[in-house]
């Protein structure tokens, strides 16, 4: 059972008299000390034990009246003339989720003995000030429409929590692809073969710390760059190969142009004798007196000079 202050009436009072016993309640409730701790406290809180209410209002304790019908008063018209004396101290101020707010005010309950030892606290048979049905004692001293307004504030309190959650995941997937496109569209390309460079072979491939080596091939894919790595290979094995040609060639003092010679005169191509006999012998030039001609114009030179001065020595 809650902390209740219980006033019994054998109906001899009438309402004035019982609202001045309230007005005393109301000052008992007012009336404070300072606790074991050193803070000031209402004074019935330090005396009885009573939790807080769980909505938080500064509620005082219930004070239950009981009317016993030994008297000649009626309660039927007693509850509403002291209902109407004691307003000020019951009455909760209404708030906008259709509930009132009973801070710093009494809830006063009226009940009939014989009601009472009928169907017991538990049953519809107590009255609340500012109520108009009857209500079990659990109910007459609580607010339950505080407490459904409250429940209802909850799940929209919760449902607004979700929904912003939503949209918090949702901005953050958008964000996610739109970073992933952009990134999409920076990657490069393979100059070899037109593919997409993996992310790995794309990080391999812009490594710009002091300890990564730099990338041989930026510009190629993991394949092509193998492939290009091989024929590098390749070509640095048949080089490799002629060389002791070209020594040998250097040792016997023949120096070959890297380009085949073409005459001057005809345009055609020399032949491997006349490139040869046209080149320098290591740091000797050529005895050809006419290197630039090929073979068939250097002997139509020559036959051509004879035909011209026939008596002249050759040169």
């Amino acid at each position: 059972m809650p902390l209740l202050f219980i006033e019994v009436d054998n109906c001899h009072e009438s309402a004035e008299e019982l609202a001045d016993k309230l007005e005393k309640y109301a000052r008992f409730f007012r009336r404070k000390v300072k606790d074991t701790d050193g803070k000031e406290r209402p004074m019935w809180r330090t005396r009885w034990s009573a939790p807080d209410t769980w909505s938080g209002d500064g509620t005082h304790s219930p004070v239950l009246l009981v009317f016993n019908r030994l008297g000649e008063r009626n309660p039927d018209r007693t509850v509403p003339r002291l209902a109407e004396l004691t307003r000020h101290l019951w009455q909760g101020e209404r708030q906008k989720g259709g509930y009132h707010h009973y801070d710093g005010r009494i809830p006063i309950i009226a009940t009939g003995l014989g009601n009472l030892s009928k169907h017991g606290p538990a049953g519809p048979v107590l009255l609340r000030f500012g109520r108009d049905h009857m209500q079990p004692l659990r109910e007459a001293i609580g607010n339950p429409r505080r407490r459904a307004a409250d429940a209802r504030a909850r799940e929209e309190a919760t449902a607004r929590q979700e929904e912003y959650q939503a949209q918090v995941r949702r901005a953050a997937q958008e964000q996610a692809a739109k970073q992933a496109a952009e990134r999409e569209a920076r990657r490069p390309v393979c100059t070899g073969c037109g593919a997409k460079f993996t992310d790995e072979r794309w990080e391999a491939a812009q490594a710009t710390d002091w300890g990564a080596p730099k990338d041989s091939h930026p510009r190629l894919c993991d394949d092509c760059k193998q492939r290009a790595i091989a024929a590098e290979r390749h070509a640095a094995g048949a080089q490799e190969h002629q060389e002791p040609v070209r020594r040998g060639a250097e040792q016997q003092g023949f120096q070959r142009s890297p380009h085949r010679p073409v005459c001057t005169e005809c345009g055609a191509a020399f032949t491997d004798e006349r490139w040869k006999a046209t080149e320098r012998v290591g740091w000797v030039a050529t005895s050809e007196p006419r290197p630039s001609l090929c073979g068939e114009c250097d002997r139509r030179f020559v036959t051509d000079l004879q035909q011209a001065w026939p008596d002249e020595h050759r040169h």
